[in-house]
């Protein structure tokens, strides 16, 4: 049976050789990607890569516009992740969402 640290040791190994191993078949793959496209006379703009205009790529957009209201206190809630206790209360009372829409 093998001990705890004989198993790291091998472990540290394994990934070693793994991360070999990807970094060769990564440049076999990029070699072969650079001679197809140098042999089709294709460039990377043809692959839908980095546009040549400059501007950045779309993040994340900003805040979202609350969609729901608590008539009693007037807090707002997007629609978007766990429910507030205050929507949840209202539903258990029998209101539907669409009541509380804005």
């Amino acid at each position: 049976m093998s001990t705890y640290q004989e198993l790291l040791a091998q472990k540290a190994e394994l990934e070693k050789k793994i991360e070999n191993a990807r970094k060769q078949e990564l440049a076999e793959a990029i070699a072969k990607i650079k001679s197809l496209m140098a042999q089709y006379g294709i460039t990377v703009a043809d692959l839908g890569g980095k546009s040549s205009t400059g501007k950045p790529a779309v993040g994340k957009g900003g805040k979202v516009a609350p969609k729901y209201r608590n008539p009693a206190t007037g807090e707002t809630w997007t629609g978007r992740g766990r429910q507030p206790k205050w929507v949840e209360a209202a539903l258990a009372s029998g209101k539907q969402l669409s009541d509380l829409a804005i």
